[in-house]
């Protein structure tokens, strides 16, 4: 029992349950976007072509739009009383984004290559989305918002393109 100001709490195994669910769906979440943090700066560091500033200068708001996201979500888990495993050996091994290529690559091909890993980033964050709608709704409303930043970001990006 916890107690409050007014009144006495009572946690329950539900609650308890909550926090585990919240971070069944986040801990996914903050290491693609972690992933795409780190991916995206290799694709800034290495993109060529026509329109390389605008390029360039764009991978570095999707960058920060990843980095920011990834903490906010990690510091809910925590939030809730659990630790968040983001180190970049897990984060590697368990990413669902895409082999970023390595080298210089023409806009397009960057361009392509950060969409897709937006793509998958944006799979992950759906799940969580429908996943946490009965569990947190709280933890939802974070992942709603970022859905809505990368999709804007995937669509900025997309526009350099022509097909």
């Amino acid at each position: 029992m916890v107690q409050s100001k007014n009144k006495s709490v009572v946690v329950s195994k539900e609650d308890l349950d909550r926090s585990v669910g919240v971070e069944h769906y986040l801990s996914p979440v903050v290491r693609d976007l972690l992933a795409l943090a780190v991916n995206g700066k290799q694709a800034h560091w290495h993109v060529r072509g026509a329109n390389f500033i605008g390029v360039h200068e764009f991978l570095d708001e999707v960058v920060a739009h990843a980095q920011d996201g990834a903490d906010e979500v990690a510091e809910r888990i925590v939030a809730l009383g659990l630790p968040v495993d983001a180190r970049i050996g897990t984060v590697a091994k368990k990413t669902s984004l895409p082999e970023t290529a390595e080298g210089f690559q023409q806009s397009d091909a960057t361009i392509r290559e950060v969409v897709s890993e937006l793509d998958a980033a944006l799979v992950t964050v759906y799940a969580a989305v429908a996943g946490l709608d009965e569990i947190d709704p709280t933890s939802q409303d974070i992942v709603i918002a970022l859905a809505q930043q990368l999709d804007k970001d995937r669509w900025f990006l997309a526009s350099h393109l022509t097909v």
